[in-house]
């Protein structure tokens, strides 16, 4: 090495639910698989956004139903507007019912993203989305970034960190026009 260059190292210390980030079944029951067990193929292929933004409280199929084709989608992503991206917490943001996604699962869902801190309400004591969702092989993003992207069709890559044993992985999420 030349005299007087310099190496950076840098650390990092976090939870790995700080910014967008893969939730794995781990999070909400002990003995489920983790982070590093998450399948790949369920954060990359098409998705579709839907904009929710003007919606309060609970997410119904039949709202869902009015605004994309929900039987056809495998990765759903949700634009609430209640995002943590401009740097506040959000109060509340909509989510999911149960009975949603559980349809939304029957229908062949793979991933649920959302923009808000939660695929389940803040208030939400029994992450009764999470369970259904990963009760029926479904994944899950959180905190993107959707602020800028209109609802419609785009190819999704979102891989999540493989982190031994983690109830999360950060994620680098990309969507590009289809």
């Amino acid at each position: 090495m030349a005299q007087g260059a310099s190496v950076n190292v840098s650390a990092v210390t976090s939870s790995p639910h700080v910014g967008t980030h893969a939730d794995a079944p781990l999070h909400v029951h002990e003995g489920w698989p983790g982070a590093h067990e998450l399948p790949l193929d369920a954060f990359c292929g098409p998705a579709t956004v839907v904009d929710v933004s003007d919606l309060r409280g609970a997410i119904t199929l039949a709202a869902l139903e009015g605004r994309a084709p929900v039987g056809r989608i495998e990765r759903l992503l949700l634009r609430t507007g209640r995002s943590i991206a401009g740097g506040e917490f959000p109060e509340a943001w909509p989510a999911l019912t149960e009975d949603a996604a559980r349809a939304l699962v029957g229908l062949g869902l793979r991933l649920l993203g959302v923009d808000a801190p939660s695929v389940d309400e803040r208030e939400s004591k029994t992450l009764g989305v999470h369970r259904m969702l990963f009760s029926g092989n479904a994944c899950i993003l959180e905190n993107l970034d959707l602020r800028r992207v209109p609802a419609g069709e785009y190819e999704l890559m979102a891989f999540p960190q493989k982190l031994m044993g983690l109830d999360a992985a950060p994620v680098r999420a990309v969507l590009r026009t289809v």
